[in-house]
């Protein structure tokens, strides 16, 4: 049998992948960021062996994202400035938390996470790779960063395909720094929220608030969503936060929210949902992403079907969805109402 070499190739993909991890942990864009570098330059900005750097230098033209000059000097490729610390669009946090090791260590239990259907843990710490990246404080602020831009992303779309006008108070549930909650806010004048979240999060919440001038109309609570909800609101807010959970603890999360709001009220679930049937490149968008959900905490992408199964059992229906395209490249959002059932 002959073996195809596309498929060859991806047997080897650890290699590129930890071969663009190392070239971001060391900075190697930050250090050709002003012009082209001798490799042994590049070595002593980054700490590095030079003769290993000159041959991963080497490696990352392969990827695109240097390009080679002569036998000894190297610059970035408009890609390569991607990994530059603090320019807009970087991609430098997304690949350090990407391929952090526990992630790494919990990928190789893959076989073990299909037969349980459960998230790998760390056999000297218990911890899932989602546990172990919230007690490792830089991590977590990268992951944080993360989420914050993903917010940022949708708040446009959130206030543009959903009238909050029509309600009273509105609570973000696992809001981080109330950047959707800021937006919805700002939307709509009268409009009253509070952002839930956990205790870290809150202090950049409230400067959140106070700088989009909401803050008089938002109060922020200490919470876990899997304990309970802020009791009364109309509109509860699940933006990015059922994709972390099981079906049984999502279902709880839904739950709650239930039993808190005032009469009337609502959920709206903010993710993207997965096409019934995939093609390949919605695999490579949905079904990869999903299954990184599993490795990492337990979660899961769902499908339309699926959504509207997990807000019955927990006593709703789903009443409206709504398709948010975002940006070029980003995959569509769905906006997802469910109200209270009979």
């Amino acid at each position: 049998m002959t073996i195809e070499q596309p498929l060859a190739q991806l047997s080897f993909g650890y290699i590129p992948a930890q071969i663009l991890y190392t070239a971001t942990e060391l900075g190697i864009a930050d250090a050709l960021a002003d012009g082209p570098l001798d490799h042994r330059d590049a070595a002593e900005r980054t700490g590095a062996d030079p003769v290993a750097v000159l041959r991963l230098l080497r490696a990352l033209v392969g990827l695109g994202v240097v390009a080679q000059l002569d036998a000894d000097r190297f610059e970035l490729t408009a890609s390569g400035r991607q990994l530059m610390t603090g320019t807009p669009g970087s991609l430098r946090d997304d690949i350090l938390l990407s391929a952090m090791p526990e992630l790494w260590r919990a990928w190789g239990d893959l076989p073990q996470v299909l037969r349980s259907g459960q998230p790998p843990r760390n056999p000297a710490t218990g911890l899932t790779a989602h546990e172990a990246l919230m007690r490792d404080p830089q991590l977590a602020e990268k992951f944080r960063a993360a989420k914050v831009l993903g917010n940022q992303v949708l708040t446009a779309g959130v206030t543009a395909a959903y009238d909050f006008s029509r309600f009273r108070t509105v609570a973000d549930l696992s809001g981080d720094e109330a950047t959707l909650l800021s937006a919805v806010l700002t939307a709509v004048p009268g409009l009253r929220g509070v952002v839930q979240d956990r205790p870290e999060a809150l202090e950049r919440a409230a400067a959140a608030l106070a700088g989009a001038g909401v803050a008089d109309r938002a109060d922020v609570r200490e919470g876990d969503v899997l304990g309970s909800a802020p009791l009364g609101a109309d509109v509860y807010l699940l933006a990015h936060v059922l994709r972390e959970w099981d079906d049984d603890q999502a279902t709880a999360i839904l739950r709650n929210c239930r039993a808190a709001m005032a009469p009337g009220g609502r959920v709206v679930i903010v993710e993207t949902v997965v096409p019934a049937v995939l093609t390949p490149e919605d695999s490579a968008t949905y079904g990869m992403t999903d299954l990184n959900n599993l490795v990492y905490a337990g979660g899961r992408e769902r499908t339309a079907e699926e959504f509207r199964a997990l807000l019955a059992g927990a006593g709703f229906m789903l009443t409206a969805q709504t398709s948010m395209k975002l940006e070029p490249g980003m995959p569509d959002y769905h906006l997802i109402e469910g109200t209270p059932g009979v």
